[in-house]
């Protein structure tokens, strides 16, 4: 009998293992809960019963040939893609496992300096090399934008050697670049194409979206499962189109990913994309309409501004992704991460990430009409609460980097620390950026500007929550010697 989208492989392997009963002599030690009855009672018997080893009739993560296989083909089939592969490591590991795919130690990589901090850490891990397209930016709200086609092309012609163009779809703020038109230059120059798709899930699924990744014709896309398409935390999908080798992939992922693969991540996203494709187009419009409905209520309130498709220019912002809800705060004198901060502390909303002049409350169907009523009250009320004049408030939030090394180079430098105030003129060898949304204010390889060093105290002083130093505290930074 074939399968379709109403199977689930996974899951269904799992129920029957259930009432199997058998009695384990393997790991994980707990052995269905009994070993750990505190742990059992906070997550569940039945969450427990399911936290198995891989074994012949559930399969294995790393060499699938039976169950797993099965549920990989099925994900591929819904989103389009020739293969699809299940990823325990997070959209980290996949957007990592593509990036080692097409480069090799000294290869060049064109990307936006915008990209998460993973796509950044997978040059350390293989040596590849970055060609930089610094992003546009919308300097009233202080947002990286996409990247414009003519400086992709740019890139492309000075660097005809580069292995592959990478390119977020959306960005973290909902902002698309022409990926499709990106995409017939990089292949018409013999690169591969690589998409961050992390934030859009959603786009393979509901109406008048972007366009995805493999509609686009794009080579490789790694997509966060877990953010809007109702997954477990750190499950994710890689996607492949039809030049990929997918075996050599397999290998790729497996010089990283776990060997023991959770079966509740696994299960989470073969269930997760039965009910997308099921019931995607349903459950996606009725997020987007909560978001608009959020956005317009948001900006009759005044000051606060909920940005959405007007900003489309038809190149660095080619379309915007409408579920999102990005709202710029500086006009009532917060920056976003004050009103992040006060949601929380004031109110027990807690929103996605607020960073020096905006802030993203992320809107899925797991949310209700009345929890969209009370976010928009408390932003209306912290306007009149803590509100004030705008005067005076840092707005340029990204600062183009001055690359001097690469990423592994700097990395396993020799260095020195130094406090961040003398360190202006120094080369960075660590990363310092403010997670979320974990896109770096430096990377391994920058130069220490005094602007950055500014905006990096500035950051501190609201409240963003900033890592990726040695320093805990930020005070210090490592430079090559």
């Amino acid at each position: 009998m074939g399968l379709s989208q109403i199977n689930a492989p996974i899951y269904e392997a799992l129920r029957k293992f259930r009432r199997m009963r058998v009695v384990p002599f393997d790991v994980p030690g707990h052995k269905r809960g009994r070993g750990n009855m505190e742990l059992t009672e906070f997550l569940g018997e039945d969450c427990m019963s399911v936290d198995v080893n891989s074994m012949k009739p559930l399969d294995n993560l790393c060499h699938p040939v039976s169950v797993i296989k099965d549920a990989e083909m099925l994900a591929a089939q819904a989103f389009g893609a020739a293969n699809a592969f299940f990823m325990v490591g997070g959209t980290t590991s996949a957007v990592q496992s593509m990036i080692m795919y097409a480069c090799k130690s000294g290869d060049k990589i064109i990307m936006p300096r915008n990209v998460h901090r993973s796509a950044i850490n997978a040059l350390i891990l293989c040596d590849a090399v970055p060609v930089y397209v610094n992003p546009d930016v919308n300097k009233q709200l202080g947002i990286a934008l996409g990247m414009s086609v003519e400086q992709v092309v740019k890139a492309i012609e000075e660097n005809p050697d580069a292995k592959a163009v990478l390119v977020n779809n959306p960005t973290y703020y909902g902002i698309c670049s022409d990926l499709k038109k990106i995409t017939e230059i990089a292949h018409a120059h013999g690169m591969l194409v690589l998409v961050d798709e992390a934030h859009g899930t959603h786009f393979y699924f509901g109406e008048d979206f972007p366009v995805t990744a493999m509609n686009a014709g794009a080579d490789i896309a790694s997509v966060s499962m877990h953010k809007s398409g109702g997954s477990l935390t750190q499950s994710s999908f890689l996607l492949m189109g039809g030049k990929i080798n997918a075996d050599y992939m397999r290998q790729i992922i497996n010089l990283t990913q776990t060997t023991s693969a959770s079966y509740l991540l696994l299960s989470s996203l073969d269930i997760s994309r039965k009910r997308l494709a099921l019931s995607g187009r349903e459950i996606f419009a009725e997020t987007v309409g909560m978001a608009e409905y959020a956005r317009s209520e948001i900006n009759s309130i005044g000051g606060y501004y909920a940005y959405s498709k007007e900003l489309i220019n038809g190149d660095s912002i080619f379309d915007f992704d409408i579920s999102k809800l990005s709202v710029y705060t500086l006009p009532i004198g917060l920056a976003g991460i004050e009103v992040y901060d006060l949601l929380r502390d004031e109110y027990d909303i807690q929103i996605e990430f607020g960073d020096i002049g905006n802030i993203l409350a992320y809107i899925s169907v797991g949310d209700r009409k009345r929890d969209i009523e009370r976010l928009i009250s408390a932003m209306s009320e912290i306007k009149r609460r803590f509100g004030k004049s705008g005067a005076g408030m840092l707005t340029q939030e990204y600062i183009n980097p001055i690359v001097a090394e690469t990423p592994r180079r700097a990395f396993y430098a020799d260095k020195i620390s130094l406090p961040l105030e003398k360190s202006a003129g120094r080369v960075c060898s660590e990363f310092v950026m403010c997670y979320p949304p974990g896109i770096p204010i430096l990377a391994p390889g920058e130069l220490i500007t005094d602007e950055i060093i500014e905006y990096i105290k500035y950051a501190k002083d609201k409240g963003c929550s900033m890592t990726g130093t040695e320093d805990i505290n930020i005070e210090y930074l490592n430079v090559i010697v």
